[in-house]
């Protein structure tokens, strides 16, 4: 009799994207361990838009990087660069490399373009990024990033004040429990939790979904306090969203 092969939660994790040229699904990373480059591409001003573009490259690496990929996040920027790296560095996405200093010939398995929906398509596999639409003066930048999180990359993000205030209620929500978790012995993220949190970021990076599995693992009355915060732990290294930030806070 065979031995038994890995559970499906610690299988070898599988992303794959949908490509906006073709509207096909393929892999993100084919060739294992090989160099995969994110390249962003924004043609206009810094606004909400341009970030959110740089986010979803922000997830796309982060997302590449937890399978065992590497990754090389290149910007392609026509203006308001510093600008535009300014407001990424706020929203915790991580610095990209100038494509103006980057060369070729240097062996990548795969190049992934990020674009704003509409805009020129580059060649290779490509990811769109729905528009947003309202803007955000003022607000928190974690907050901001939570809010579009919320809603799928293909879909227009409306950036009003009762998605905002949705935002920074769930944050301080979930930052307070991590932290009282965080008081309690420690407890293996569970199979379940893992497998929805990988099968929903493995499928065309689903991040909404991801966050369904968070409020599932919140509120499902199975689970041990200690197995919830690993379970927010490892989801926070995909969704950056700071959640470990109140651990040591008083009760």
């Amino acid at each position: 009799m065979p031995a038994p092969g890995p559970s499906a939660a610690y299988a070898h994790p599988v992303l794959r994207i949908t490509d906006a040229r073709t509207g096909e699904s393929l892999e993100a990373a084919p060739a294992r361990r090989g160099l995969t480059r994110v390249e962003a591409h924004t043609a206009g001003a810094a606004d909400a838009g341009a970030l959110r573009v740089l986010l979803v490259a922000d997830l796309l690496v982060r997302a590449l990087e937890l399978g065992g990929t590497p990754v090389w996040s290149v910007l392609t920027c026509e203006r308001d660069r510093a600008e535009l790296q300014a407001g990424a560095a706020a929203l915790g996405i991580r610095p990209f490399e100038d494509s103006r200093d980057v060369g070729s010939g240097l062996g990548e398995a795969q190049v992934i373009h990020v674009v704003a929906e509409g805009a020129a398509t580059p060649d290779g596999p490509t990811v769109a990024v729905a528009p947003v639409h309202g803007t955000a003066e003022g607000a928190d930048p974690t907050t901001l990033r939570l809010a579009l999180l919320a809603r799928d990359r293909a879909a227009p993000a409306a950036l009003d004040p009762a998605g905002l205030d949705e935002a920074r209620a769930t944050l301080a929500r979930w930052r307070g429990r991590v932290a009282a978790w965080a008081r309690q012995p420690s407890r293996p993220i569970p199979d379940e939790a893992r497998a929805r949190l990988r099968a929903a970021w493995e499928d065309d990076l689903d991040v909404p979904a991801v966050l369904d599995t968070l409020t599932w693992v919140e509120t499902s009355p199975d689970l041990p306090d200690g197995a919830r915060f690993e379970t927010y732990a490892y989801a926070d290294r995909l969704l950056g969203l700071e959640l470990m930030r109140d651990l040591g806070a008083p009760a």
